[in-house]
């Protein structure tokens, strides 16, 4: 779930809630908090360094951000979702952040040429159509030198086991299909270098899902998918979730996405 592929005036209030505690309930996933552990020392920031990320979602690194430059610096947040938007900047006011928040997206941000040392954009491009553009974008809001962290999903990398691996596989394919960037993890490079910015680094970290809760809901919800296509049938659908489940029980599950980071410096 992201700010870019829900609307967020088709919830209610508790439906909006719901979607700052998926938010934070993602971040708080082991790979998750090691991407950006990483993110941020290929940053490196320095004090009085202007920094912004790009889909800043419920702010949490840009307040990290914002610490990291000192008063001297800024760090700004980008967001299209308004009640995200929001959330950001009461939880920069109550935690006494000089981080501020804007709207906007990753296809134009507010900011003219130039105008950062460094961006930061978290699993965003998985749901972009035109992810040139926003690499594009994030080329022209950095100034000469300045670098980027690019970090996103490669939904090809997906793991389901245990199960029938034709069953697992036909799950994958249906998820692939289903996201409107999905090999965006192994495209990063690609793209920052297109759009004229020299890439450093690419790290990655696999997000593992607990042991613990069996199928989850994603499987849950791309099986039935997938046998709405007709690429598996109702039986195969009931027996690897039933498979799943037992391997939770027995310690013999993995469900998993790798996800990879990429860190880009603009030329002088």
């Amino acid at each position: 779930m992201n700010a870019y592929t829900v609307r967020p005036d088709r919830f209610d209030r508790s439906g909006r809630d719901q979607l700052v505690d998926v938010r934070d309930l993602q971040a708080a996933l082991p790979g998750i908090r090691r991407l950006r552990s990483w993110a941020r020392e290929a940053l490196a920031l320095r004090s009085g360094e202007q920094a912004a990320e790009v889909g800043s979602g419920t702010g949490a690194e840009v307040l990290a951000l914002a610490e990291a430059v000192g008063p001297t610096g800024s760090a700004v947040g980008i967001e299209p979702d308004p009640h995200l938007l929001a959330t950001a900047q009461r939880r920069a006011v109550e935690a006494g952040s000089t981080a501020t928040f804007h709207s906007g997206d990753a296809y134009g941000m507010p900011f003219g040429p130039d105008s950062f040392d460094a961006v930061l954009c978290e699993r965003v491009f998985q749901h972009l159509t035109a992810p040139a553009r926003a690499a594009t974008e994030i080329a022209r809001v950095l100034r000469p030198g300045g670098r980027a962290v690019v970090t996103d999903s490669d939904w090809g990398t997906a793991i389901v086991h245990p199960g029938d691996r034709r069953v697992a596989r036909e799950v994958i394919d249906t998820l692939v299909s289903a996201t409107t960037n999905p090999l965006s993890g192994r495209r990063i490079p690609g793209l920052l270098s297109e759009a004229g910015l020299v890439v450093d680094d690419v790290g990655s970290q696999a997000l593992v899902q607990d042991r613990s809760v069996g199928a989850g809901s994603l499987v849950s919800r791309i099986s039935a998918m997938a046998v709405a296509r007709g690429t598996i049938s109702p039986a195969q659908r009931e027996q690897l979730l039933a498979d799943l489940e037992a391997g939770a029980t027995s310690g013999d599950i993995h469900l998993s996405v790798t996800v990879f980071a990429v860190l880009a410096h603009k030329p002088r």
